[in-house]
């Protein structure tokens, strides 16, 4: 397979084989990774809070 053929079979595949989503769609999916992305971050913002207290409380009693 040569690279011309390889290009003309992806370009194919691209137009005629994938069923791309919608523009809302697509908008509600980017919605939602976002909020769920600032949702993991301030858990983990919050334990790693959390885990520098105790260890800060822990080594002030030596």
């Amino acid at each position: 397979m040569n690279v011309k053929n390889f290009v003309v079979e992806s370009i194919d595949e691209m137009r005629n084989k994938v069923t791309w989503p919608k523009y809302a769609s697509l908008q509600n999916s980017a919605v939602l990774v976002l909020v769920a992305s600032l949702i993991f971050a301030l858990v983990i913002g919050l334990i790693d809070l959390s885990f520098e207290s105790l260890m800060k409380w822990f080594y002030d009693l030596f």
